[in-house]
């Protein structure tokens, strides 16, 4: 299944997100996604055993940090790419304050500033939802 995050009606959760990036092996991933990869090019590159890259791979891309798409092959062999789904990331301290002392209530927001998917992108997806429904 491909998953395209900035398509998701159910934001992350901020525990996935920060979880997610805490890890050092998933930030070696993220920062080695200048282009898009497949899992193979990830654990070569980032000297990441190949079912941890698809663990890690997995949680970023629940956590809508990276972006699945499927490169189609005339011989049937699709592959599937990651890609970085975000510009940005921004954690803030959200609040609700009624004005009555001590019943504030705050917690943690996180919101993404999310690139322009390409011509490229638009169209895999599009076969990606074709193959679905077929």
């Amino acid at each position: 299944m491909v998953r395209d995050p900035s398509g998701e009606e159910d934001p992350p959760s901020v525990d996935d997100v920060l979880d997610a990036l805490a890890d050092d092996a998933a930030r070696r991933i993220v920062t080695a996604l200048t282009e898009p990869k497949t899992a193979s090019d990830l654990s070569e590159e980032c000297d990441i055993p190949l079912s941890t890259t698809y663990r890690k791979l997995e949680k970023l891309t629940d956590a809508s940090l990276l972006r699945e798409s499927t490169d189609i092959r005339r011989d049937g062999q699709h592959t599937t790419r990651y890609s970085v789904s975000f510009d940005a990331v921004t954690v803030s301290i959200d609040g609700d304050d009624d004005g009555d002392e001590g019943t504030e209530r705050r917690g943690l927001a996180v919101e993404f500033s999310r690139p322009e998917p390409t011509r490229d992108e638009r169209l895999a997806d599009l076969w990606s939802e074709l193959r679905e429904e077929t």
